[in-house]
């Protein structure tokens, strides 16, 4: 396994620990917003993955394993115990991999707008994304992307955030975001999800194509100990477009966790 990263973080708030990982070419301030309402009660910690933002992208090509080391490695030097760890798409499948990988430094999970259980077609589908960012570039399939994540109606109201979040991803190294988008792609959480016994909160938007409630019914009843809430109306970019309606059920999850 390679090194793990020093991953370029922000602390803010008091209270238990949490910490917040983000999606494929997302940054740490994609926590911003729901920061806001959580602050008072819990000590949200926020970091750039590996490659992304400021964090260094580390040696060659990595996998799931390697994210799940840099966030302990993370946890390390900040000399916290145990802590409540969130995570968005891909920081879904980060979050229970390190619970699993360190079940003892966890208080509960949040799995936001992530997938598992995907059937053939699902995995076609999400696969042929991947492969036409390969032969057309990243660029030429942003559209694609962002109708995938954002809704009709915030694409229309909203320009100028679904332009700040292109650019996001524009500005992510090509090599990295291929490499976390393969990841997302080619992790299948549905073998192990029964081993991660830290209390879960399964949480995702009603018209989210890739990480659907039917994949979600399916990781909720995996999980030993979870909770399922599907937020009425949304795609994927839950933490951008619809902060108010994620913060309640987190907050309140997090809080009889504590």
């Amino acid at each position: 396994m390679a090194q793990p990263v020093d991953c370029v973080h922000v602390i803010s708030g008091k209270g238990p620990p949490l910490f917040m990982v983000h999606g494929i070419g997302a940054r740490r301030t994609s926590w911003a917003a729901l920061t806001e309402h959580l602050k008072d009660d819990f000590t949200c910690i926020a970091y750039d993955l590996r490659g992304h933002g400021d964090s260094p992208k580390g040696d060659g090509p990595f996998g799931l394993d390697e994210l799940v080391a840099d966030l302990e490695a993370l946890r390390a030097k900040l000399g916290i115990e145990k802590a409540h760890v969130i995570g968005h798409s891909l920081g879904g499948m980060i979050a229970p991999a390190y619970a699993r990988a360190c079940p003892d430094r966890v208080m509960a999970l949040g799995l936001l707008s992530t997938a598992a259980f995907r059937t053939e077609d699902d995995a076609a589908k999400v696969q042929g994304v991947v492969t036409a960012m390969e032969q057309k570039g990243i660029p030429q399939v942003l559209d694609t992307l962002a109708d995938r994540w954002f809704t009709d109606r915030f694409q229309a109201e909203q320009p100028e955030r679904i332009e700040a979040r292109k650019r996001q991803v524009v500005a992510t190294d090509p090599d990295v975001f291929l490499n976390v988008f393969h990841i997302y792609a080619k992790t299948e959480m549905s073998p192990w999800l029964h081993e991660v016994t830290a209390p879960s909160l399964v949480l995702t938007g009603e018209l989210d194509g890739g990480c659907n409630p039917r994949l979600n019914k399916q990781i909720a009843a995996a999980l030993p100990n979870s909770e399922l809430v599907i937020l009425e109306g949304l795609k994927h970019a839950i933490l951008i477009e619809a902060t108010e309606q994620v913060a309640p059920p987190v907050k309140s999850f997090l809080k009889k966790h504590s």
